[in-house]
């Protein structure tokens, strides 16, 4: 796709988690809408998937380690096709497969349950074990909160994959700075994320704007190149990007937009994939 056509399907992406916990009248917002260019990114570009077939055997794998951004997560599959854009606005509905947190036996297009924190990366560096196990050629990615980094099992997960030399796994963290509590670094600073990774044996790559198709393309082929050592790319994001109200606003982790709210951000999204359509 270009980065027009990407930049478009990001912000198709916002204004579902905006439906979504809208509708669900809760969920996490913030960090969904920081994520989005990754995931638009992952599922639009740079994984070997296909929603006729979500459980083919040589897919790339997707882990959602900070499983609570799952308003995000969905609303990227269903702009893939997995599943109708529609569902969205069943998000946390008793009988939905839309739950609070991803779960892979209801779910279309979800690799792995996901939601305790520290436990994805986890599971995500087992997946890249197998492969290598069985000579399989897939990737697996997982996504990471910068708060998630608090957990001592992401070290643990961390040490294994570079002691494996896992060159086909890429751990992404979303440095939005901010958590449920406050800022990450008055909470229990997990700083300096880079350094820690490369302590693991990681090949890391650090992008300034996150938020920036030019920059995470750039970074996502450097770290398909690297062989003998797992990727971290570590970007720095924006929480609650792209809605003006809830950017850089910590109350916004796990907050839904009331009625008013949800016209602003909705009228806003949609000026803004207006803005792009015109370039």
């Amino acid at each position: 796709m270009t980065k027009n056509e990407l930049q478009q399907k990001a912000c198709d992406v916002r204004m579902g988690i905006i439906e979504s916990t809208h509708s669900a009248k809760c969920g996490h917002p913030g960090g969904s809408l920081s994520a989005a260019e990754v995931f638009t990114y992952l599922y639009f570009e740079e994984m070997n998937i296909d929603p006729k077939d979500p459980k083919k055997a040589d897919r790339d794998r997707f882990v959602l380690s900070k499983g609570h951004t799952a308003p995000g997560l969905y609303s990227a599959l269903a702009y893939r096709g997995y599943f109708p854009v529609e569902d969205l606005k069943t998000l946390r509905h008793i009988g939905s497969h839309l739950q609070g947190h991803p779960c892979v036996s209801h779910t279309p297009g979800v690799d792995a349950s996901s939601g305790s924190l520290g436990q994805g990366i986890s599971v995500a560096a087992g997946m890249a074990l197998s492969a290598k196990l069985t000579n399989d050629n897939y990737r697996v990615y997982t996504l990471l909160g910068d708060g998630e980094l608090e957990e001592g099992q992401v070290w643990e997960a961390a040490m294994f994959a570079g002691f494996r030399k896992l060159d086909n796994f890429v751990v992404i963290v979303d440095n939005n700075g901010l958590q449920i509590d406050g800022p990450v670094d008055e909470v229990n600073s997990p700083y300096p994320i880079a350094d820690k990774f490369k302590a693991f044996n990681f090949h890391v790559i650090e992008v300034a704007d996150g938020n920036d198709f030019d920059q995470l393309a750039a970074a996502f082929k450097e770290a398909r190149e690297t062989k003998g050592m797992p990727s971290a790319i570590v970007m720095k994001t924006v929480k609650g990007k792209g809605v003006s109200y809830m950017e850089n606003q910590v109350g916004w982790h796990g907050k839904a937009p009331n009625d008013e709210e949800y016209e602003t951000a909705m009228k806003e999204l949609k000026e803004a994939k207006e803005a792009v359509c015109q370039k």
